[in-house]
């Protein structure tokens, strides 16, 4: 795995950008053009610029976390940023799980993307996306109030549940046995 793609500010859109928090740097940010930064961590701080609007959405990365709750928050945002010529960069730790989530539910609102098809478009920007499963099921819902219909679903496997995206790189690893101590 290139490791250094978890440093990077991956561009999603001409005006939404992913990444981990080791990327939110000044001189990167307005390098970019960045004008707002959704972080959405526990206890990363804001960074503190003068230009710079920050928001930021505590949430643990966990299956049981409620992220559907700023899917609309932060998709709305993100639009409106967008409306007033401003570029907006959604982080978490490591831009793999809760920013890659926002990121997918404001291509499904804004752009009208299907989830398989808006989970597509960011992992091609940002390989090393991977939603937790509870953060799946909560887009497949909401995927389903917006469009009243479903383009993933979950999949009972060895691994527990997961989204049926996933399955293809699931197929051939093998689960070991937990050993107690």
């Amino acid at each position: 795995m290139n490791l250094e793609m978890f440093n990077q500010i991956a561009s999603i859109t001409d005006h939404l950008y992913l990444s981990s928090a080791a990327a939110v740097k000044p001189d990167r940010i307005r390098a970019v053009g960045i004008t707002h930064i959704i972080n959405c961590t526990l206890d990363i701080p804001n960074l503190h610029l003068p230009t710079i609007e920050c928001i930021q959405i505590h949430v643990e990365d966990a299956a049981h976390a409620r992220l559907s709750i700023y899917f609309d928050r932060c998709a709305d945002k993100i639009h409106q940023v967008h409306n007033r010529g401003g570029r907006t960069l959604v982080h978490c730790v490591a831009g793999v799980s809760r920013s890659a989530s926002l990121c997918i539910a404001y291509l499904m609102k804004y752009h009208r993307l299907k989830l398989v098809d808006a989970y597509n478009h960011v992992k091609a920007r940002r390989p090393v996306i991977r939603p937790n499963a509870g953060f799946w099921t909560q887009l497949i819902d909401f995927e389903h109030r917006l469009f009243g219909r479903n383009s993933v679903r979950m999949i009972q496997t060895s691994f527990g549940w997961i989204p049926d995206v996933y399955k293809e790189e699931t197929k051939h690893m093998v689960r070991f046995p937990s050993r107690r101590y």
